[in-house]
């Protein structure tokens, strides 16, 4: 009855790897300089009050495909004791008719582990609110009377709660967070719209990241990463990343993003291809406080022969506080 010919490729590619129809969070790759989007415990981390802001564009040339921006801001609360941190964070989100906006506050609670004050254990929560959108005018189908497709926008909003731990000393990070812990308790479809069109669902997911940094020589470092993302109804994803430092300006690194059958997922098909994409990726420090970041990934799938790669730019800047001018920072790879 319904056939949608705009966006159908973008939207069953969005949600294949799922036996549900799940609206699934937004995917980053530079993951590794963008911790507050994936855990809220790590807000206050630099200890500057730090502005950031990413855009990317999914999929290059194939109608309808992802499109996200998102602009964040932590730091410290009390640059004394550095045991509190607030983060805040707006998120954009383009999927075919689909759009989700997404504004979260962030509290992070710091222990201090040694007398150095080097190492920090930190407990974060994250509280916050989504809209979720649909134009059914985007859609294209061939039945004027089909009452699965919505007239105009429709829209509806719902509440957030994330929660996260963070660990961290001058060479190792490790975290572990979970998002969208309202999901089971809130309403999962547009308002207005036939509950036979699966269009939002949310589900709940959990992140589990780690890295470290490794002196080589003199000027050259390396950083390895891994982010794992789960959901627990389609294969858990994981991303290796690598980086190699010159002098700690100049990041160069790629990134591997594969599925992965963890949790005795039988309920997958066996044929599934994991291999999602790789990632060349490029950050420049041009001064202490003021980065630009870089990647490109390509996919491995059988999208490939549809879309010309994905592009993602981010850009930070820590702001200088007259509190504690005086006093010397850590310096901060993660």
């Amino acid at each position: 009855m319904k056939r949608i010919y705009k966006v159908v490729a973008t939207v069953l590619l969005a949600i294949s790897a799922n036996s549900t129809f799940a609206q699934q969070n937004v995917q980053f790759s530079q993951y590794v300089f963008n911790g507050l989007a994936v855990n809220p415990a790590y807000a206050g981390y630099k200890e500057e009050w730090t502005a950031q802001v990413l855009y990317r564009t999914q999929w290059v040339n194939l109608p309808g495909a992802p499109k996200t921006g998102t602009l964040s801001i932590d730091g410290l609360t009390d640059f004394n004791r550095k045991n509190m941190g607030l983060g805040f964070q707006v998120t954009t989100d383009q999927l075919g008719p689909q759009k989700t906006f997404s504004a979260y506050a962030n509290y992070s609670y710091r222990l201090r582990l040694d007398e150095y004050d080097t190492k920090r254990l930190c407990f974060g929560l994250g509280l916050g609110i989504s809209q979720y959108s649909l134009t059914g005018d985007d859609l294209t189908y061939i039945d004027l009377d089909d009452q699965g497709i919505p007239v105009g926008t429709q829209s509806t909003m719902s509440p957030d709660l994330r929660f996260g731990v963070y660990y961290y000393s001058p060479n190792f990070y490790a975290g572990a967070s979970v998002m969208d812990l309202f999901a089971d308790y809130m309403a999962t479809k547009l308002q207005g719209v036939d509950a036979t069109f699966p269009v939002i669902k949310k589900t709940r997911h959990y992140y589990v990241t780690a890295g470290g940094l490794i002196q080589l020589n003199e000027k050259i470092s390396w950083k390895p990463s891994f982010l794992v993302k789960d959901d627990f109804n389609g294969p858990t994803n994981l991303d290796l990343t690598s980086f190699l430092a010159y002098d700690n300006k100049v990041w160069l690194g790629a990134s591997w993003r594969t599925g992965i059958k963890l949790w005795g997922q039988d309920h997958l098909k066996s044929n599934l291809r994991m291999a999602d994409a790789y990632s060349i990726l490029a950050q420049f420090y041009v001064s202490d406080r003021f980065r630009v970041g870089y990647a490109y990934d390509h996919s491995l799938n059988d999208l490939s022969s549809y879309e010309d790669g994905s592009h993602e730019i981010s850009l930070s800047f820590s702001i200088p506080s007259r509190k504690r001018a005086e006093k010397v920072l850590s310096p901060r790879y993660f």
